[in-house]
């Protein structure tokens, strides 16, 4: 298994995710992660956040080994062509360690405050798949075209090309209809929050049929989990805040044993990859426990 952290951008500074991701990598993890918000996803609606593109590049320039995600970009914040540029000349920053991804949006008051258009889940939905269309063209053809309901791209150039030949995209999200569809259709791989072991087996058995209708292999979906970590629940009112509730089936808690046995739970459920959610003020004592006491049981 792959394990990374999905690190959180509010209520903190460059200079403590600096320090942070340096560490992470240095206890072993292949992955991390920033996010896409400017309110606080938690139910506070506080504006204390840093920008996610700026924050992705000082994630690659500051580190060396680890591949540096997003999860996810919301496509109703930018045009495709604005994120595959950005993406294009990060992946030469970070010597191709960049991974997309994307997703519908769903944090409405941020929206309204900067007046950009929510839309309907079926509208934002759309968007989503467009977008990601839009960005795997002009991340791969030298020429790209397309003609949608929200974007057009006509014979757009994005030069120079990403490290890689293929950057990964994600598709974040659970939506069994749309949004699976759109990640069995599209994408190399998908990213899934909080659920319980048992919800996330189901998702994939979703995604794979999507799959089968489309003609897609479903091993070239990477299928990877966001979860936390508490160790007592305190430990989770204090990370989660006001959606401590709706966490809490991805949360990992107890001792090491139960830890364990729910990470096997993941594998078990097809989940190829974990990555453990941290936000500010960020549980820097648990980041150590799961490197000394969970990764290793999985090596």
């Amino acid at each position: 298994m792959i394990f990374g952290v999905h690190t959180g951008l509010q209520r903190t500074s460059i200079a403590e995710l600096t320090d942070l991701w340096r560490r992470i990598e240095t206890l072993g993890f292949d992955w991390v992660s920033i996010w896409d918000h400017f309110y606080a996803a938690d139910g506070t609606s506080d504006p204390d956040g840093l920008e996610s593109v700026v924050s992705h590049a000082a994630l690659a320039a500051t580190t060396s080994r680890v591949r540096c995600g997003s999860l996810v970009y919301s496509a109703g914040f930018r045009h495709p062509a604005v994120l595959a540029n950005a993406m294009a000349t990060l992946d030469q920053l970070a010597e191709g360690r960049v991974t997309l991804g994307i997703g519908g949006g769903w944090l409405q008051r941020e929206y309204r405050a900067y007046g950009i258009p929510f839309g309907s889940t079926g509208e934002r939905l759309r968007m989503m798949e467009e977008s990601l269309i839009c960005i795997r063209l002009l991340l791969t053809e030298e020429v790209a075209d397309f003609d949608g309901e929200f974007f057009t791209l006509t014979e757009a150039r994005c030069v120079p090309k990403p490290v890689q030949t293929r950057l990964p995209i994600w598709v974040g999200g659970g939506g069994e209809q749309v949004t699976l569809r759109v990640a069995a259709q599209h994408a190399d791989g998908w990213n899934i929050p909080y659920v319980a072991p048992a919800t996330f087996a189901h998702k994939c058995r979703v995604l794979d049929d999507h799959c089968a209708r489309l003609g897609r292999e479903p091993a070239d979906i990477l299928r990877t989990v966001n979860v936390g970590l508490a160790r007592s629940e305190e430990d989770l009112r204090a990370q989660f805040g006001a959606i401590a509730e709706g966490a809490r089936p991805g949360v990992l808690m107890g001792g090491e044993q139960e830890m364990i046995d729910r990470v096997g739970e993941y594998r078990d459920a097809g989940a190829q990859q974990v990555n453990l959610t941290l936000r500010a003020p960020f549980d820097r004592d648990g980041l150590e426990f799961f490197a000394d006491r969970i990764l290793p049981a999985f090596a």
